[in-house]
C-alpha cells in the first residue's frame, strides 16, 4: 500500500504548516510520500493550496522526485511540468483523475475503485481493500 501524506500532514491537518518545504521534508524522512499543491508564477515554482506561498527550486523538487505527488494548481504549471519527470495530476471537481504515472486519483467518497489512490477515505469510512494507495491527513493511522 502506497502511503501518501496530504500536504505533509500525518496525524491530522495543521493548516499553518501544510505545503511548507520543511514540513514536507520532515514527512518524507518519516518514510511517507507527499501530495503537494504547486503553482507556476512568472517562471517561479511555489507551493501552497489556495495561493502560491513557498518558493521552491528545481533542485528541491529533483531531490524528492520519487516522493512527491504534485497537484497542479494552475495551467501554467501544467504546461511546464509536462516536460519534467515529476509525478503530477490536475483536477478540480472530478470524480477521478489520472496521474502522469497512470494512477487513478479518486475523490473522497468514490471508493471502491480497483487499483486507485483513495483520497481521505476516513471521511466516508470507505472500503479501501482494492486500492493501491491512500492519501490522507491521517496517514500515520494507515501504517501497518
Amino acid at each position: 500500500m502506497i502511503l501518501i501524506s496530504h500536504r505533509g500532514n500525518i496525524n491530522g491537518p495543521i493548516p499553518e504548516a501544510e505545503n511548507r518545504p520543511d514540513y514536507i521534508d520532515d514527512t518524507i524522512r518519516l518514510g511517507y510520500e507527499v501530495e503537494i499543491d504547486m503553482w507556476w508564477i512568472e517562471g517561479r515554482i511555489y507551493l501552497g493550496h489556495d495561493e502560491p506561498q513557498y518558493e521552491v527550486s528545481d533542485e528541491w523538487l529533483g531531490d524528492r522526485i520519487d516522493k512527491l505527488w504534485i497537484h497542479c494548481k494552475n495551467i501554467e504549471l501544467l504546461n511546464w511540468i509536462r516536460s519534467t519527470a515529476l509525478h503530477y495530476f490536475w483536477h478540480e471537481n472530478d470524480t477521478v483523475t489520472l496521474t502522469s504515472k497512470n494512477y487513478i486519483w479518486a475523490y473522497p467518497g468514490k471508493q471502491p475503485i480497483k487499483g486507485s489512490i483513495a483520497v481521505m477515505p476516513e471521511i466516508h469510512e470507505e472500503d479501501i481493500i482494492q486500492c493501491v494507495g491512500i492519501c490522507s491527513d491521517y496517514i500515520e493511522h494507515y501504517k501497518n
